[in-house]
């Protein structure tokens, strides 16, 4: 039989559990784990204890002790909303994370004016791949609750990418009316059609993309996408200026490294620069790059010594619409004997400067990168036309062109 929790030890519990809430705001974790333990130990199965406990494993990155706090909510309040929603949040953690699912039913079932379950269980489905089937997951999420900004932002990303613009839209804007980040919605809604696009991709979009792509960029754009990009434009660097070895190199938006390692060997010395620090951390096990630097490659250009003989960007401006600033900074700091190589995708015939697509990337028209390069003080060297990647089994035509300054 339990023996019956003493009023001192009770209130010496509450402490405990208070303490654990401050340390769990402030996001010391282990900390609140241990106040929670405490807890526990002088009043054993409180149902808000066990909760926040199975919280703070979760974020933790431990879903196995998760999941053991948890089973003994259920244990005793089988209905226990929170208890299911942390239960699948645990299972999508592990290696099933397909049993998830059920859970974020569970919870959704129980609170069905609540967004989360449902919003997760769109990500879950997601996360296995299966795309199709959480476009109803994230519909369920904005129907339970109007006001949850993030299942609008997921159901806006989905039927943007099976060309509903014009839903796509719709989900958006009321994201954005809903607190969502305006700027990025903004670009959002730019891509679809639904706004005048800006000057660039916002930069924490593509800081965060990158950084979450980091671990497995390599291997996906190369083996999957068959991104060949930098291959191309370090060919045509090569055919360019046959037997010369550059000085000082500038990678520009060098991500994992891989136009950097095609450079190594025909410089003396390769500075890489990128917003996304992950990326950074792969280019520098590659081992190919002198310098690195976290930074906006123009604020970066702008700051940099003014004798680089070779500037490379490889796919970079498709998450930059106007080039003007490049342009300026590059020239500032090219040698006058230097080489400016880049990529871009190849805008439709129609434009007349720059295009933010449904694909949330940036086009450019092969007539106003001429222009671009004069109005800069540039010579346009060569230009090459061809695919710089694949998408969905189709061909994203591009232009790489190597810039070589002209004389004041």
């Amino acid at each position: 039989m339990t023996e019956p929790v003493t009023a001192t030890a009770l209130e010496a519990a509450r402490r405990h559990f208070m303490e654990g809430l401050a340390y769990l705001a402030a996001s010391r974790f282990a900390e609140a784990e241990a106040r929670f333990q405490d807890s526990l130990r002088l009043a054993p199965g409180r149902i808000s204890t066990l909760i926040n406990l199975a919280a703070v494993r979760l974020e933790l990155g431990r879903p196995d002790a998760a999941l053991e706090a948890v089973s003994q909510v259920l244990a005793i309040e089988p209905d226990n909303v929170e208890a299911w929603f942390h239960r699948g949040n645990a299972e999508a953690m592990g290696p099933r994370p397909a049993d998830a699912l059920r859970s974020f039913e569970r919870a959704g079932a129980l609170a069905p004016g609540s967004a989360p379950p449902w919003f997760r269980h769109g990500q879950v489905l997601q996360g296995l791949g299966r795309d199709a089937q959480a476009l109803p997951s994230y519909e369920r999420a904005v129907a339970a609750d109007p006001a949850y900004a993030p299942a609008w932002t997921n159901l806006g990303t989905l039927l943007r990418e099976r060309g509903r613009v014009d839903e796509a839209a719709h989900a958006f804007r009321q994201a954005r009316e809903q607190g969502a980040d305006a700027e990025l919605h903004g670009y959002y809604l730019a891509a679809v059609g639904a706004g005048t696009a800006p000057a660039a991709a916002p930069a924490l979009y593509v800081e965060t993309l990158f950084d979450d792509y980091a671990e497995s960029f390599a291997g996906h754009v190369v083996d999957v996408l068959d991104y060949r990009a930098h291959d191309i434009l370090a060919r045509a660097v090569a055919e360019a200026a046959p037997g010369r070895r550059f000085a000082r190199a500038l990678d520009l938006g060098c991500g994992t490294g891989l136009c950097g390692g095609l450079l190594r060997s025909r410089v003396q010395h390769l500075s890489g620069v990128d917003l996304s620090g992950r990326m950074l951390a792969q280019a520098e096990a590659t081992g190919a790059y002198d310098v690195l630097a976290r930074q906006d490659v123009v604020e970066f250009l702008r700051a940099a010594p003014t004798d680089f003989d070779l500037v490379t960007a490889a796919d970079v401006f498709i998450y930059i619409g106007d080039l003007s600033a490049v342009f300026a900074a590059v020239r500032r700091v090219l040698a006058v004997d230097g080489l400016f190589a880049f990529s871009v995708e190849r805008a439709t015939p129609e434009a007349t400067s720059f295009q933010l697509l449904p694909s949330l990337r940036y086009a450019h028209g092969e007539a106003h990168l001429r222009e671009l390069a004069r109005a800069h003080g540039f010579a346009v060297s060569r230009v090459e036309r061809g695919a710089v990647r694949h998408d969905q089994g189709r061909p994203i035509e591009g232009l790489f062109m190597l810039l070589a300054p002209t004389a004041p």
